[in-house]
């Protein structure tokens, strides 16, 4: 991460915690430190990175709470409307199951198609979230596919 203009910490609202299939949990855990890894994150309004951003779902929105790297000041609020992503996250969900099934006992070629399906959709998601971003924050294809990851992450309630 040379450019300041980067997530340095994330955070998921745990307010709706709930046991999750260690599948699940693996790719929470990949999507986050990918995310550290390398990203590109530049919200509309002049600030400096990087940043800390604290994401919730709340009265059928993403909030994602933009903080400096200190993690005190709030900078600025992003908040996307979740019905956009209703289809696709479902679509998702039930194509993750078909994958993580299919792992246990279909052959590789199965297994490829349903692994092609399923970054099908992801890609769809993660390019729908840039569109609802572009006036709010700048980011690369890499940072919204991790972010999709983590929508959908906190869209698991119980």
């Amino acid at each position: 991460m040379a450019d300041n203009q980067c997530i340095a910490g994330i955070y998921l609202d745990e307010k709706y915690k709930v046991r999750r299939r260690p599948e699940v949990e693996h790719e929470q855990a990949v999507a986050i430190y990918d995310l550290l890894e390398d990203n590109h994150f530049a919200p509309k309004g002049g600030f400096e990175g990087p940043y800390s951003v604290h994401m919730r779902i709340e009265d059928n929105r993403i909030y994602m709470d933009v903080r400096g790297d200190d993690d005190t000041e709030n900078l600025t609020t992003i908040v996307v409307p979740l019905t956009p992503f209703r289809r696709i996250v479902k679509d998702y969900f039930m194509i993750c199951e078909s994958y993580y099934d299919a792992i246990k006992k279909a052959t590789a070629s199965q297994i490829e198609t349903i692994d092609m399906a399923r970054r099908g959709l992801h890609n769809e998601g993660s390019e729908q979230l840039r569109e609802l971003l572009s006036e709010k924050v700048t980011i690369d294809e890499n940072t919204a596919r991790r972010l999709f990851t983590l929508i959908c992450v906190l869209h698991i309630r119980g």
